[in-house]
């Protein structure tokens, strides 16, 4: 099953056009990485995604249904069902515990939040925030505070995870630390996920990397697990 199919996705700022034609496709359960230098269109495009722009043209279906079409109410429901999203400022709610903010997209969507005790329980368990979960978010450390935000985006089983730049607040430790969990939780959770990141070493934690240039994906390869092989592919694309 696809998870997100873009198909000829354009958006522009005024008179610059960012994304000129997009196409990317990622199956259910793919773990991928979207790279390209500053101001290319990255994080615009996991905005698209993820219904909180509205594209120029083009297509962006996700599980199926075309979040293009779909007016601000309409993609704000579709999100809080279907896509989680992971930001580089976490955006956590500081004043409430670790628990409220990884239920929020429950809440917000009116859901039984009793139903999902377990879920919550075996993420937070699988995320090791589980002895925290009575902690108000404003005293988290950084990687603890990603680990709530990575939780939150899972909660609802969505089909797809967008992650932007999910570890550029982090020091190298909680990188590593980010990146394996993301990792781990692919290989056990159905959901795709796409990160968008500058670092090779977070990319190579995906299967395949996509490089976003003049508009457009330009290459794509394997990353084999090595930061090397991405950062020769990377220089090669934009050389």
């Amino acid at each position: 099953m696809v998870a997100l199919a873009a198909e000829g996705v354009r958006k522009g700022y005024g008179e610059r056009e960012v994304l000129k034609g997009l196409d990317l496709v990622l199956e259910r359960g793919a773990f991928e990485a979207l790279m390209g230098p500053s101001g290319c269109g990255k994080s615009t495009f996991l905005h698209l995604a993820a219904g909180l722009l509205a594209a120029d043209g083009g297509r962006i279906e996700v599980g199926g249904a075309d979040v293009t079409k779909m007016g601000d109410s309409a993609a704000a429901k579709f999100r809080r069902r279907h896509v989680g999203v992971v930001f580089q400022a976490f955006n956590l709610l500081e004043d409430r515990t670790v628990r409220e903010n990884i239920l929020l997209p429950l809440r917000l969507d009116g859901a039984d939040v009793s139903a999902a005790a377990d879920r919550v329980a075996r993420l937070e368990e699988a995320l090791g925030i589980a002895g925290i979960d009575r902690r108000k978010a404003s005293g988290l450390s950084g990687g603890e505070m990603q680990r709530v935000a990575i939780a939150r985006a899972l909660v609802a089983g969505p089909d797809i995870v967008l992650a932007d730049e999910p570890t550029g607040n982090l020091d190298a430790d909680a990188t590593r630390e980010t990146c394996s969990l993301l990792k781990a939780l692919n290989g056990k959770e159905s959901s795709a996920v796409l990160v968008v990141t500058h670092d090779p070493q977070v990319a190579a934690t995906a299967s395949r990397v996509h490089f976003l240039k003049d508009g457009r994906i330009a290459a794509s390869c394997e990353t084999l697990g090595d930061p090397a092989l991405v950062s020769r592919a990377y220089l090669e694309t934009y050389r």
